[in-house]
């Protein structure tokens, strides 16, 4: 069996509007196993965006304990929850959130930055990953200059650089047409068959069939949890 990347136990979390207690999340328990593609599904309101904060280290629970790839980061202080998130979280969202006076080189080797890594060695590793993505002859070009979804693909290589143990990805496609979005998700296709685990925060069913397991929220819970043989390809 493999070993969880992400174990959730009774994770709650509430916000305050003056006195009164708003519950997000009613006590989700879950495990993401090493190299999974998750779906995580939900209306509005569910729970889902507030559970995406929480696995990606943005936010804390209320209560319960969140274990992430050995780590306890349930109670930790937001300083240790940083620098945990940049080393094992490689965040692709749905604006890409690209910075426009970098090129795409630049943007990938971003997270190499903030880790330490001498300027020679992140610029290889940032071409090693735009060659993942099909980018390399677009490395020196700025976002402006670049095309939705080479955005993305810009974006989906700085989640990559860092060799992160997840890479969430929130409505990756929302912004781009359906080509792209295909185009995306095949990308994610190759990236899970690298190896790595893969959690999708989507609201479109045709994009949660690329994933071989869909957890759907409703009212802060799980309502379903199911795995599939075999996923869609177009």
């Amino acid at each position: 069996m493999n070993a969880s990347v992400i174990h959730l136990e009774e994770i709650k979390k509430s916000y305050f509007m003056g006195k009164q207690e708003l519950q997000v999340l009613k006590g989700v328990s879950l495990d993401i196993l090493k190299n999974e593609y998750v779906a995580l599904m939900g209306p509005s309101g569910s729970g889902k965006s507030t559970l995406m904060n929480i696995l990606g280290c943005l936010d804390s629970p209320t209560q319960g304990t969140y274990i992430l790839n050995g780590h306890d980061v349930s109670t930790m202080p937001d300083n240790e929850l940083a620098e945990i998130r940049n080393k094992e979280i490689g965040f692709v969202f749905q604006q890409f959130n690209l910075l426009p006076r970098l090129s795409a080189l630049e943007n990938v080797a971003l997270p190499l930055v903030y880790a330490g890594v001498a300027k020679k060695v992140r610029l290889e590793m940032a071409n090693e990953v735009l060659r993942k993505v099909d980018l390399l002859d677009r490395s020196h070009h700025k976002p402006n200059e670049l095309s939705g979804g080479q955005c993305q693909r810009v974006a989906i290589a700085r989640a990559l650089v860092n060799n992160p143990s997840i890479i969430l990805a929130d409505e990756p496609t929302g912004n781009l047409d359906t080509k792209t979005s295909y185009e995306i998700m095949n990308i994610f296709g190759k990236i899970h068959a690298d190896g790595n685990t893969v959690v999708l925060v989507t609201h479109e069913e045709d994009i949660s069939n690329y994933a071989k397991r869909v957890i759907r929220l409703r009212d802060g819970v799980i309502e379903s949890d199911k795995r599939k043989e075999s996923a869609s390809a177009v």
